[in-house]
């Protein structure tokens, strides 16, 4: 498969050129109809955010995952991973087959003053959406962008999507785009939520950004479907990132699962690893970290303010299942599902951020917060 893109980086072609030559590949092997024509495998990429590696049910979890469960059962399930330890870098790298450097994010994305770390996607680096729709495919996605510079996370006015230091998804191969161009936001209200080149804000009284990303999904699958087109999706999740917002319904179902604490949860999910092959049966539990005090040190006020704050990051893991659920039923309702390479991967390990006290924090309604308001480590 030979393709031609406006930009050229020679190592990013490459690398592209040959996810793009084995998609060619898979298209003589398992051609299936849409409509009259002939078609091309279709390709979704399924991004988290700071999921932790034994974070899911088929990699030793507690949390309910069953479609990702299902999708290891049928597929592969990767025992290694690369990525940068932060979002954007991890983003640019997957968007584009080049170190981050090479693609102009080579820390976060702020713009440092040199075309490796300006926070940006560069103009000599070539996407996989570019390269996609060049090669016939119609290209969508949603979610969560940050590779497009670094603005205001709550101020729209500084936001000027398409500019030269601003690119967003319209500009870097994407045809459809819902989601978000920071990094992170509430999940009721986000901020910098577009829809295609317009900003919008959300009035519905029951919004949650992870349900709107799984809906947006499989609305963009069946406008490809309708236009005979073989299709290349990027459904980049927020969750589990932080803000810990999750819906009420999905926190009950753990909210007394974690109150044994963190440290016989290392146990048990090592013990599953290991029966699962995904570790060697000879292989120790790490030590805890040095920052992380033992459970049995903790007030139970504290004990009960951590393990709700593990239950409503199980919640989000769960919410997003849930929709990825809905998009592998959006695969088979449109006849897709044994024509489309299912990846799924995280940006990154579980977030080990310690937040500013600078009340730039995010609630449900984007106020500030301060911490001391609830029982902490150490307090």
């Amino acid at each position: 498969m030979s393709v031609s893109c406006a930009r050229r980086n020679f190592s990013a072609q490459f690398a592209l050129s040959a996810f793009c030559f084995f998609i060619g590949g898979l298209s003589w092997a398992g051609e299936v109809a849409i409509g009259s024509n002939r078609s091309k495998p279709n390709v979704v990429i399924i991004l988290a955010d700071d999921l932790g590696f034994s974070d899911l049910g088929c990699y030793g979890s507690e949390i309910h995952t069953p479609n990702l469960d299902r999708l290891a059962h049928e597929g592969v399930r990767f025992s290694q991973a690369y990525n940068t330890a932060r979002c954007c870098p991890s983003r640019a790298a997957l968007l584009t087959g080049l170190y981050p450097h090479q693609a102009g994010i080579g820390h976060m994305a702020g713009n440092l003053g040199t075309p490796a770390y300006q926070g940006y996607l560069r103009d000599d680096c070539v996407t996989i959406a570019e390269m996609m729709r060049a090669a016939g495919y119609r290209t969508w996605m949603t979610g969560k962008w940050h590779v497009g510079g670094n603005q205001a996370p709550n101020d729209p006015t500084t936001w000027h999507p398409g500019a030269p230091d601003q690119p967003s998804p319209l500009d870097r191969g994407f045809d459809r785009f819902f989601g978000t161009l920071g990094g992170a936001g509430s999940y009721y209200r986000p901020p910098i939520l577009m829809d295609q080149s317009k900003f919008v804000t959300t009035q519905e009284k029951n919004f949650y950004y992870t349900n709107a990303i799984g809906e947006h999904a499989c609305a963009m699958i069946r406008e490809a479907v309708e236009a005979k087109q073989p299709f290349f999706g990027y459904v980049a999740f927020t969750a589990p990132h932080w803000p810990l917002h999750a819906l009420p319904e999905d926190i009950e179902r753990y909210r007394t699962r974690y109150r044994n604490g963190w440290d016989i949860l290392r146990v048990e999910r090592h013990e599953a690893l290991k029966h699962a092959g995904l570790l060697p049966v000879t292989s120790t539990l790490s030590p805890r970290d040095e920052n992380v005090p033992a459970w049995n040190t903790l007030t139970p006020p504290q004990q009960e303010w951590e393990s709700l704050r593990m239950a409503t990051y199980a919640a989000m893991i769960d919410r997003m299942d849930q929709n990825i659920g809905r998009i592998l039923d959006c695969l088979e309702k449109t006849g897709q599902r044994e024509n489309t390479l299912v990846i799924f991967a995280s940006d990154n390990g579980g977030s080990d951020e310690l937040l500013r006290d600078d009340g730039s924090n995010i609630t449900r309604y984007n106020l500030p917060t301060s911490q001391g308001t609830l029982p902490r480590l150490g307090n």
